[in-house]
């Protein structure tokens, strides 16, 4: 006989978010960190995401899992100081070097994981960003908690959206790999309404797909989790996107329009 529940908020999205996650295999970022360098370009998802973001030239950023930098670069531009907090030391010391190549000098770095971060060590910023950092991480109610206390002004989180990863998940699915399955976004909604937090949230409009120089840039480029992958299964990857992309003969790009990137922007004002 099935349990009822006769208060919704009592739904214990904690725990649903944890046991998604509990057998997830983390990425090695030290070892990413060179690709997501050379790949990061400007897109659709940062045009969009810059729309949305409320910036004051004299605010001060906390860019959350800021990576190498691919959003902390363009905040630095437009407020007056960025602290950057990421888990991987190679991410860190590529955002440096793009802040060089960039003449940035307002940006501080921290390492150390998302879900060590406190308002403790921190203290108060006027906005924190958590730019697709926050979907793999537990505990994550601490988390959020002292995010929100850490921002003054804003919060502005994205989370995958429901159709994110669309062309892996079907490629393994047709060989029989269990896909990385994710917490929902409305696990991620529900866990901030009963932590108290009413934000607004929207799914970005994005319109770019992705586009490869080679089958092997389509395979190489951090979508897929090749560490995890065996020969074999790389061999039908590789066939796998054979088939799948097309080839434009003007621009001279693999792509297909289905592979493009599924982001929902979660936001509240404090």
């Amino acid at each position: 006989m099935k349990q009822c529940i006769d208060n919704p908020n009592d739904v214990d999205w904690v725990n649903f978010w944890a046991e998604r996650l509990k057998n997830k295999k983390n990425k090695d970022w030290d070892k990413a960190a060179p690709g997501f360098y050379k790949r990061t370009r400007k897109d659709d998802y940062q045009d969009a995401l810059f729309e949305k973001l409320i910036l004051d030239e004299n605010d001060t950023v906390l860019d959350v899992g800021c990576g190498e930098g691919s959003v902390t670069i363009p905040i630095a531009e437009k407020v007056r100081k960025v602290i950057g907090i990421d888990s991987s030391p190679k991410m860190l010391e590529y955002l440096k070097k793009r802040a060089i190549e960039n003449n940035i000098n307002n940006i501080e770095t921290i390492l150390k994981p998302i879900e060590d971060i406190t308002y403790d060590e921190i203290g108060n910023v006027d906005v924190v960003i958590c730019s697709r950092s926050l979907n793999g991480i537990v505990p994550i109610d601490k988390t959020l908690s002292e995010l929100n206390k850490i921002a003054n002004k804003y919060v502005f989180i994205t989370i995958f959206g429901p159709e994110n990863k669309k062309i892996e998940k079907d490629f393994e699915k047709e060989i029989g790999i269990k896909t990385e399955d994710f917490p929902d976004y409305n696990f991620f909604f529900n866990i901030l309404f009963n932590l108290g937090i009413y934000a607004n949230i929207e799914r970005f409009d994005l319109s770019n797909y992705r586009e490869y120089d080679s089958i092997k840039e389509a395979m190489d480029n951090g979508k897929f989790r090749l560490d995890l992958y065996n020969d074999k299964e790389k061999e039908l990857l590789e066939k796998y996107l054979e088939r799948i992309l097309t080839y434009n003969r003007k621009s001279k790009k693999y792509y297909n329009v289905k592979d493009k990137a599924d982001w929902i922007l979660i936001w509240w004002r404090k």
